[in-house]
């Protein structure tokens, strides 16, 4: 087929001018045209007087592949050029045996998207979340936003379809898919419910509303091909002999053998952690990021990044970055056009904070996360107990020990709900008294509080240097009633599980995977390390049904 990439058109296009002018650009006749394919479609308002459409697309010529490669080669354009098509194929499975079951643990991206190619494949695999289906866990989790009620084991970070559940559904990342693991991400998402356009928007989303039926959708596929998928089931021991996984303990009380074991345990699971640490799973602190929310008026942003044409176009959204002058990273993170800052609590006297939207997108506000890199080095002096320095002797959950404290302090500066300010006061170092123009969104209820009380001072300093240099780039980013609220404290894992090439652990028959690990960040490069994970046992192992390793024989409907 032929891509042609930058084919421009203006903003209000119509569908139809998509293939006139590719015709065009290709000196090709419309009828010549079998089949044109959108594979990206990005917005470019540089020039707000001038917004247009740029697309990728790909063609097919009625002449087939001969035609395609000679009509790229007379054009000798860099924008115009002739290319295999890429599909994602599975490899061919492994002649060992497992040894047992292979367990799955966590249902968010990374082990949804391994459970299901496994199930697909005919390895019949076990799923165990430790949180609710989906269905239970929404009510769980609103009435956790309307009574404050905290349900440890079935909240916005536990439960089915992890984190990202309760998150804006963003599917763009930075890694490359020269083996077509991200397509078949997306095209799995879509055979489960999402929208189509998620195929080639540049940077697709779902939205909390439409994912959480998605996921469902793929737990049906995961026991309709014979996998099997268990709830409040949490990971609570490992059993190891002469170096290898052979069982886990859900629970504290019911003893399952395995032969495999996916750890695809996400950022939040900490009392796993532990207990992993103490099983002497070798893992190590790593680097991440910590900051606040900031919102403001979803109207104020699209008139800056679009003028006068913003409510004509698709809820605007943004990225911004900035080197502070202590070297540090300052970055916004999960930008949440018309969405809502969120109460993702988990841990009870401990509030973090993070981003939702609705496909939609319809919410007053945009928000997003601006936080600021932290190395283990950083972050060790504030990991101990108020007053007291980390435990050297638990270096490699020194991240966890820094997200608990600085969600302590959110929660005592916001009494149990969102602790916010406006980012004038902050600025200043003076208290909130009432909101401006940026009423606050907050799904969980806020308070206003001294945010200083919950960060170490150089994250304060960094972000406040970042927000007036994005208001340089952004006219109205640095208002001064622009909401700030926190703490945004799970960016991602503070922890790698390490593992070597063959994605197992120096535990033989474990296999870290995902954001949790330490390998992914975010719901895209989640699916994809999952799919990763999936290819490294299929390389090695046969499939094997229940019956093989004495598990049920039946395939069971819920």
């Amino acid at each position: 087929m032929i891509r042609i990439n930058q084919l421009k058109l203006p903003a209000w296009h119509k569908e139809e001018e998509i293939g006139r002018k590719a015709a065009g650009m290709l000196h090709a006749a419309p009828d010549q045209i079998k089949k044109i394919s959108v594979v990206r479609k990005s917005l470019d308002a540089r020039k707000k007087e001038e917004i247009r459409y740029i697309y990728t697309v790909d063609i097919e010529l009625a002449g087939g592949e001969r035609a395609e490669k000679k009509a790229a080669a007379r054009l000798k354009r860099s924008d115009i050029t002739y290319i295999a098509p890429v599909s994602y194929h599975p490899p061919k499975p492994g002649i060992q045996d497992a040894g047992g079951r292979i367990a799955v643990i966590g249902s968010g991206p990374a082990g949804l998207f391994c459970t299901y190619m496994l199930a697909k494949q005919g390895y019949e695999p076990l799923l165990l979340e430790r949180g609710a289906p989906v269905e239970e866990r929404v009510a769980d989790v609103d009435e956790f936003w309307k009574t404050g009620v905290l349900n440890p084991e079935s909240n916005v970070q536990f439960g089915e379809g992890g984190a990202g559940t309760f998150s804006d559904g963003k599917l763009n990342t930075g890694v490359k898919d020269e083996n077509g693991r991200i397509r078949k991400v997306l095209e799995i998402f879509v055979e489960h419910g999402a929208p189509e356009d998620i195929l080639y928007l540049s940077r697709p989303h779902i939205g909390t509303d439409r994912l959480r039926g998605v996921v469902r959708a793929m737990r049906d596929s995961v026991i309709a091909c014979g996998g099997e998928v268990r709830f409040h089931a949490c990971l609570t021991d490992i059993r190891i002999q002469d170096g290898r996984i052979r069982g886990i303990v859900i629970n504290q009380t019911e003893e399952i053998e395995v032969g495999l074991l996916v750890l695809a345990i996400g950022h939040s699971a900490r009392d796993t952690f532990a207990m992993l640490r103490k099983r002497k799973l070798a893992m190590q602190a790593k680097a991440f990021a910590v900051g606040l929310r900031i919102e403001h008026r979803q109207d104020k942003i699209g008139q800056a990044q679009y003028g006068d044409a913003w409510d004509k176009l698709p809820p605007a959204d943004y990225k911004v970055t900035y080197t502070a002058k202590d070297g540090r990273g300052v970055y916004s993170f999960c930008m949440c056009p018309g969405g809502y800052v969120v109460n993702a609590s988990s841990e009870e006297g401990r509030l973090v904070v993070n981003g939702m939207s609705n496909y939609a997108r319809e919410g007053e506000n945009a928000n997003s996360a601006l936080v600021v890199t932290v190395s283990p080095e950083d972050y060790a002096p504030y990991a101990g107990e108020e007053g007291e320095p980390a435990d050297p002797a638990a270096s490699a959950l020194i991240g966890l020990e820094f997200q608990r404290r600085l969600e302590e302090r959110a929660y005592r500066a916001g009494e149990g709900k969102i602790p916010v300010s406006l980012y004038g006061d902050f600025k200043r170092h003076t208290l909130s008294k009432e909101a401006g123009s940026v009423i606050p969104s907050a799904r969980g209820g806020f308070r206003f509080a001294d945010l200083h009380k919950i960060l170490p001072p150089f994250i304060s300093e960094d972000i406040i240097e970042g927000i007036e240099a994005f208001g340089r780039r952004i006219p109205g980013f640095a208002a001064e009633d622009a909401v700030l609220s926190g703490v945004e404290s799970r960016t991602s894992s503070p922890v790698r599980i390490i593992r070597n090439e063959e994605y197992t652990a120096e535990i033989a028959g474990i296999y870290p995977c995902g954001e949790g690990a330490g390998y992914a960040g975010g719901i895209t490069s989640a699916a994809v390390d999952g799919i990763r994970v999936f290819e490294a046992i299929c390389r090695k192992y046969r499939p094997g049904t229940r019956e093989d390793h004495g598990g049920k024989a039946e395939r069971e409907t819920e």
